[in-house]
């Protein structure tokens, strides 16, 4: 038995353990036992696709378990990447779930492990009837898991609804774009990869439009991200950062898969559709998560961005392999899986932190934190890690596969005339553009949520989280450390991954240890370097500081404008933090604002109180959303008014349908 069927083998066992022993087993020691199998579940996972990475495929075949095309998995390099994400998610998952879910019902505890084996079989099914079943366990499970708190707040319920009803039209879409493809060859993706050259232009492009939007669902791209920024805030942390950081990227597998290696590729058009949702995807996400102010709904509009910045890649790589430039193709493949990689590992940290914020003060909104440094240390300095790593800027992981994203536009200006030239150009301000909002929005999470004086009774009072909650945290930490420091370990492999897929002559378009090196082209560069000039260079500056202002320390007020010592009343708030950025973007905003004056009972012209409110609402989901959800309300108003419980009118409706029904064959014989 190979490597990858055992580790999968044992980590789909050790999940069904750990949903077993949430059903029958004790509860004081559920949460230790299930956290710690889905741990060990995870860290078979990590193997199993680690090693179809590097080649050692994974084929499971059970022809009698499904009807028509039977249960199949077939676990190849381009899987294998997706599997081993998942399952580094799921191990710090596993290990929070331990502090986090201490006294939490056995429904959550049992299908936390069923969602992660749902997560694991979507890269390994390798037919159309697995692949579906897959899909929707995987929609089910996490469903389940967003609604766990829906007797404690009325918003849960309604985050799940949007989540159930657009993730089943995605699977919906998904499902005819395959049955049609399925159709013309058969079940298997074997055979759907040897007869795609032969379908028709038209045949393939519905199969491509309709599955990109069945996976583009999924992975929260704009106009179909309705359900992102609702259901991850109101679902228990750790899921959130199971939905954020590894179910999302599915949405990015699905279109590979399909569109790379099913179809083999496709014309221009289909790649800027990719490329352009994404890169509007990018932009609008993060300019909702600078002005959001609810923790969790950040980082949630903030996975939008960043699955946007995923499909720019992988839209620019199926541009330059349509114009015949294979090698830029790898190049901007292989930034976009690095992305997924980095994303899942930042990603993780901030919404586990986010959830360790909320575990010690019962609040997550960013106006009502600060001054955390001091009660929550432990959970700022991890914060504060996760939050460098997303904002771009070196030493963070991000910034690496953001330089090599710049890098394959760069290189692609002049490999597809005017169309790529002109493509390029407004990929590349996209990218810019989130980079610096980017910032922005990570700065002012960490410098209000974390900084300054605590502007709530909840936040001054808040405790630190148990230590196997921070543990789980600092392990991904460390990830984002190796990954800022030496992605030059991990880039051979997804080079090879991507040249597989894109059809170069080598299998190595990156490479380097400490130095990263693009192949083929002009460009290198080392992040260990730079993260240690960084350093240095600080470390300069404290004692040129302190040489200059000699030893003796000084304490004075800060300044105060003469209106006495400072209070947590003047300081930034998110609100007003964001607020220069919100008059810049205002008419893509286009904010609400309310201003109440209430005057002195004695005089109208003096004045008592004035409340400030602003909301920035989704534009898109109410001018797109809205008049459907209006349309299926008043159908529902007429379908109680047809229904009114009367036994007459229910025999006269079937008379009636009798007759219709009648009338119809008697015309149509």
């Amino acid at each position: 038995m190979s490597i990858a069927r055992l580790c999968l083998c044992a980590a789909v066992l050790l999940a069904g353990l750990a949903a077993a022993y949430a059903v029958v087993g004790l509860s004081r020691a559920r949460s230790v036992v299930v956290g710690g199998l889905v741990a060990l579940a995870g860290a078979a996972a990590v193997v199993c696709g680690g090693a179809a990475v590097l080649g050692g495929r994974l084929v499971v075949d059970l022809p009698w378990l499904l009807p028509l095309f039977g249960f199949r998995l077939d676990l190849d390099p381009l899987g294998g990447l997706f599997v081993a994400v998942a399952g580094g998610v799921v191990v710090v998952a596993g290990i929070y779930h331990v502090g986090y879910a201490r006294g939490s019902g056995r429904t959550m505890q049992a299908v936390l492990p069923m969602f992660a084996v749902a997560l694991w079989l979507v890269p390994a099914a390798s037919t159309v009837a697995t692949f579906l079943l897959c899909w929707e366990l995987m929609a089910f499970t996490s469903l389940l898991l967003v609604l766990t708190e829906h007797r404690q707040r009325p918003a849960v319920a309604r985050a799940g609804l949007w989540y159930a009803v657009l993730t089943h039209l995605g699977l919906v879409t998904i499902l005819i774009g395959l049955t049609v493809f399925a159709t013309h060859a058969g079940g298997s993706f074997d055979e759907l990869r040897a007869v795609s050259g032969e379908l028709s232009p038209a045949v393939r492009s519905v199969v491509f439009v309709l599955t990109f939007i069945g996976f583009a669902s999924k992975a929260g791209i704009v106009p179909l991200h309705a359900w992102l920024p609702r259901a991850h805030p109101e679902a228990p942390s750790h899921v959130s950062a199971l939905m954020s950081a590894a179910m999302v990227n599915l949405g990015a597998y699905g279109i590979v898969r399909v569109g790379f290696d099913l179809l083999g590729g496709g014309p221009v058009w289909w790649w800027l559709l990719v490329l352009a949702l994404g890169a509007i995807s990018a932009v609008y996400g993060i300019l909702q998560a600078v002005v959001a102010t609810d923790l969790k709904r950040m980082l949630g509009w903030s996975t939008t961005e960043n699955l946007g910045l995923v499909l720019v890649g992988i839209g620019a790589a199926g541009i330059f392999v349509a114009n015949g430039n294979e090698v830029v193709a790898g190049l901007a493949l292989v930034a976009a899986f690095l992305h997924v990689v980095n994303h899942s590992a930042f990603k993780s940290v901030l919404f586990l932190s986010a959830g360790s914020v909320l575990h010690g003060t019962g609040v997550r909104d960013l106006d009502r934190l600060g001054g955390l440094r001091a009660t929550m240390p432990t959970t700022t300095a991890l914060f504060g890690a996760g939050a460098l790593a997303a904002s771009a800027l070196p030493p963070g992981n991000a910034f690496v596969s953001e330089w090599l994203l710049l890098q394959s536009f760069v290189h692609g200006f002049s490999a597809g005339g005017m169309t790529s030239a002109i493509t390029m150009t407004v990929a590349v301000a996209a990218v810019a553009l989130t980079a610096g909002l980017g910032v922005a929005t990570f700065v002012k999470a960490f410098g209000v949520g974390f900084l300054a004086k605590p502007r709530s009774a909840e936040a001054e009072d808040a405790v630190e989280s148990p230590p196997t909650m921070l543990v789980g945290i600092g392990v991904m930490v460390a990830a984002i450390a190796v990954l800022s420091l030496a992605p030059g370990l991990l880039l051979p492999s997804l080079s090879g991954v991507a040249s597989n897929l894109v059809g170069t002559d080598t299998n190595e378009v990156v490479s380097g240890v400490i130095t990263v090196r693009l192949e083929y082209l002009v460009g290198s560069m080392s992040p260990l370097i730079l993260a240690v000039g960084l350093l240095v260079g600080c470390v300069l500056v404290l004692v040129v500081l302190r040489a200059v202002g000699g030893r003796v320390r000084r304490n004075t007020r800060l300044w105060d404008c003469g209106a006495g010592p400072m209070t947590a009343r003047m300081e930034y708030t998110a609100t007003s933090f964001a607020e220069p950025l919100q008059r810049v973007f205002d008419d893509v905003l286009d904010p609400e604002l309310d201003v109440d004056v209430t005057h002195v009972a004695e005089s109208r012209y003096l004045v008592d109180s004035i409340e400030y409110r602003r909301r920035v609402p989704d534009r898109i989901e109410q001018r797109l959303y809205g008049p459907i959800v209006a349309m299926v309300r008043w159908w529902g108003t007429m379908g109680r008014r047809l229904a009114n419980g009367s036994v007459h009118r229910y025999l006269a409706y079937g008379f009636g349908s009798l007759v219709v029904l009648l009338v119809v064959l008697a015309v149509t014989r």
